[in-house]
């Protein structure tokens, strides 16, 4: 069965089911960087040059309204939300701390504590079941909500219904099988998941390049989602396929996860957030398009979606550490993560900020320059105050992962309070004459003055509380 792993219940036994973090040595480790973070850069720095090239393709290939459908498909494709019901951050936090008792063996499959198998393994099937009920009512309600939402505008000259409902199905079914992979990330195979997220970065492109350059039109994003699906089914199916038998195959009897006692008071927390925050993080694009018209929807969407990646580039310091973060918190390791965390979360805020200051002077030059994509893209005032927003978000989102990896979740009212804040000032002043330029202000200041305070007296609270518990290692 390979070696026992060490007991969790030792304050001072090292991590179990990852490595320690290596001693600040080469400028790499001083960065932070180990090969999960490899991946994630690797995966972001491709989407940062892949980027342009996409804009210029868009910009010669379609028209401004045409651009305005495809980023609000994108916008309306995420609520998808309202479905996965915050299932994602649930799946890893749990199997996190069932992975603190396991490993892989060399042939791919599980071993070790039993109990801890048989509870990961009730856990997935209960994933599978859960995934697959919310990918069919997502397809069949996000079709017909979407589809009435993008007709307000009338028949344009170009046909989007097809694409639509080819996106909505694709995407479906990739509500079903992504939660595999973070499944797989929980049990600290997060090199692995992000190496693949590499692999559909570059293939992902090339397929959505190709498919723009032939005329494809808004296919494009069906054919994006469809290379999705068939990286995250070879995850699933070829090169898991040892480690997810025990899955999909009848075992003997033992421990489960009951699902409605230990999962669901986490995940429903999770799921009013990640439903509210919808309305703080996605609702740009749609607002713009309703309330002017698709091509200053087109100019969010494009501008928001380089915002995103560039703060999930900086999140991938944090993001790539849950697992880590989860059995360092099951092990009681208190004041490692908290090194750990306040270390990790400064380095994702130093690569946004730089990251920011790129793209701001990047839109500067190109509208200086007077190139046509500086009309596909936001003026540079409400790109700066966007971004400002982001920065603000990612400590949000920093604070979040801390709480979760302790399977606890003590920010619903405050989630509530903020994306409610941040959600109505972003349609009250977006909706109105200044249109991006107060939603970029509404959202800056209401992240600032409103979201991050009252977070950080949540987390404040939560931290207190648990070094009060018990003394620390």
């Amino acid at each position: 069965m390979g070696t026992p792993p060490p007991d969790p219940a030792d304050p001072h036994a090292p991590a179990v089911g990852a490595q320690s973090e290596p001693a600040a040595g080469t400028w790499a480790d001083r960065l932070g960087i180990n090969p999960a973070v490899g991946y994630a850069l690797a995966t972001r720095g491709w989407q940062f040059l892949a980027g342009p090239v996409t804009a210029l393709l868009i910009t010669a290939y379609f028209s401004s309204s045409q651009q305005g459908y495809y980023y609000t498909f994108w916008s309306l494709i995420e609520l998808q939300i309202f479905f996965e019901l915050g299932l994602w951050a649930t799946i890893i936090h749990f199997a996190s701390h069932e992975w603190a008792k396991l490993q892989i063996n060399p042939q791919g499959a599980i071993e070790g504590d039993a109990a801890s198998l048989s509870r990961l393994v009730s856990f997935g099937r209960l994933i599978f079941v859960w995934c697959g009920a919310a990918g069919l009512a997502f397809t069949v309600l996000v079709v017909l909500g979407g589809g009435w939402c993008l007709a307000m505008r009338g028949e344009p000259s170009f046909a989007w219904r097809g694409p639509w409902v080819s996106l909505c199905i694709v995407n479906g079914l990739l509500l079903w099988v992504f939660p595999f992979s973070a499944l797989l990330e929980g049990c600290n195979q997060v090199a692995a998941v992000h190496r693949l997220a590499v692999i559909q970065a570059v293939t992902g492109n090339l397929a959505v390049w190709t498919c723009i350059a032939l005329g494809g039109g808004l296919w494009a994003a069906v054919v994006a989602g469809g290379v999705r699906l068939f990286w995250y089914l070879f995850l699933l199916l070829v090169q898991y396929r040892a480690f997810f038998r025990p899955f999909f195959f009848a075992s003997a009897g033992g421990p489960v996860v009951p699902w409605w006692s230990e999962v669901w008071p986490l995940q429903w927390r999770a799921a009013v957030q990640s439903i509210f925050g919808y309305f703080s993080t996605w609702m740009f694009a749609p607002i713009l398009f309703v309330y002017h018209d698709p091509a200053a929807a087109g100019q969010m969407g494009m501008t928001w979606t380089i915002v995103i990646a560039l703060q999930r580039g900086a999140m991938a310091w944090v993001q790539t550490r849950t697992p880590r973060f989860g059995m360092l918190a099951a092990s009681d390791q208190r004041a490692r993560l908290d090194r750990e965390f306040f270390r990790f979360t400064g380095l994702a805020v130093g690569v946004f900020s730089l990251a920011s200051a790129a793209f701001v002077a990047a839109v500067m030059v190109v509208r200086w320059q007077k190139f046509a994509l500086a009309e596909r893209l936001l003026p540079p005032i409400p790109t700066m105050l966007f971004l400002a927003g982001g920065l603000l978000s990612l400590l949000i989102l920093c604070l979040t992962i801390y709480a979760r990896s302790h399977k606890q979740d003590p920010f619903l009212l405050a989630s509530i309070l903020s994306s409610s804040g941040i959600g109505l000032a972003v349609w009250l002043l977006g909706s109105g004459p200044l249109a991006a330029y107060g939603m970029a202000l509404g959202y800056a200041l209401a992240t600032g003055a409103w979201g991050l305070p009252l977070y950080v007296l949540v987390w404040r609270k939560f931290r207190a509380e648990r070094n009060t518990c018990r003394p620390d290692e």
